[in-house]
């Protein structure tokens, strides 16, 4: 019987434990002010509006739920091309964490940005761009 309750127990605390942990991660939004801000590293070679010069990087506006390597006329590398995802809250920042880790040999010349509250802030910033 012990047994029994001491499962029960410890089943019920990691349970609790994954619905607050979980939850957590979920339910952090960004701040797409301060994202904004965070964009500004990205604007070297994305830009947030249409340009009169093409961009060394894609365009950006309405990336969130966008196919990957799918805007028409730009040149994306292979492994951009055959990635098979969307590009969903949970992939981008995968992606901006750490490009080549998320998509090896994607030919994105940026290291990625390791502080999780600017890229959930980049995030929130990117989901305005329309």
């Amino acid at each position: 019987m012990r047994t029994t309750a001491t499962t029960l127990f410890l089943l019920c605390c990691g349970t609790g434990a994954l619905r607050l942990f979980g939850a957590k991660a979920v339910g952090k939004t960004g701040d797409a002010e301060n994202g904004s801000v965070v964009f500004n590293q990205c604007v070297v070679c994305h830009s947030e509006r249409v340009a009169d010069v093409p961009n060394p990087g894609p365009d950006l506006r309405g990336i969130v739920g966008r196919a990957a390597g799918s805007v028409p006329g730009y040149r994306y590398s292979r492994a951009l091309r055959n990635a098979q995802r969307s590009w969903t809250d949970f992939t981008l920042d995968a992606f901006i964490a750490d490009p080549q880790a998320a998509v090896p040999g994607n030919t994105m010349a940026f290291p990625g940005i390791a502080d999780e509250t600017q890229r959930r802030d980049l995030i929130a910033h990117l989901r305005t761009l329309k």
